[in-house]
């Protein structure tokens, strides 16, 4: 387990603007104020990101949700009970977050992690952070600290080494079109495991 200093240590260089990798259940992710506008340039600079892919975020509790969303869909009010989970939920974007987080699309995606150092990062930051998988835009996600020293060897500030992730896949993701859920993306939680029809 890594020690609560190291964790206490990334939120700190999370909230002066820095950028820290960390484990979740699937990948390493890049973690970012989602509320700094500079933070995000980096972020989206150092993955060489295209302007037009959105950022996901994680929360750490249902009281963080609307920092993020502006309403929450009742067709998610069952999925939501499925937190933590991989499984990441596009709602409406609160009209005060940045266009680089949304990427335009007035939509935000949002998950609780399962994963307890993630789970204990967002709890020190105080607030949401980006999960965006710790890669080189179109380069495989790493799954270790040491496959994102390789792909970063500069422009991350701090890596939280929680050993192997399970890889494979990322978080499910699911949107909601007229007032239905939709799949948007199959990943490690099987769409025919949600209390939902697509």
């Amino acid at each position: 387990m890594i020690p609560f200093q190291n964790v206490q240590e990334a939120a700190t260089i999370i909230k002066q603007g820095g950028v820290v990798a960390f484990p979740t259940e699937t990948y390493y992710g890049l973690a970012v104020d989602p509320f700094n506008e500079t933070a995000l340039d980096k972020l989206f600079r150092l993955k060489k990101r295209p302007e037009n892919k959105p950022l996901l975020t994680l929360i750490r509790g249902l009281d963080q949700l609307l920092t993020l969303a502006e309403s929450v869909p009742p067709c998610f009010l069952p999925l939501i009970k499925l937190w933590p989970a991989p499984l990441t939920l596009v709602f409406p974007a609160s009209k005060a977050l940045s266009g680089r987080l949304t990427a335009g699309t007035h939509t935000i995606g949002v998950r609780i992690s399962p994963h307890p150092v993630a789970m204990r990062l967002v709890e020190l930051c105080g607030q949401p952070i980006t999960a965006t998988s710790a890669n080189l835009s179109g380069v495989l996600a790493a799954n270790s600290a040491r496959e994102v020293a390789v792909q970063f060897p500069r422009g991350v500030d701090y890596i939280l080494d929680g050993g192997m992730t399970p890889g494979g896949a990322g978080s499910t993701l699911v949107g909601c079109v007229d007032g239905r859920p939709v799949l948007l993306r199959s990943g490690i939680l099987a769409p025919e495991s949600l209390p939902c029809t697509f």
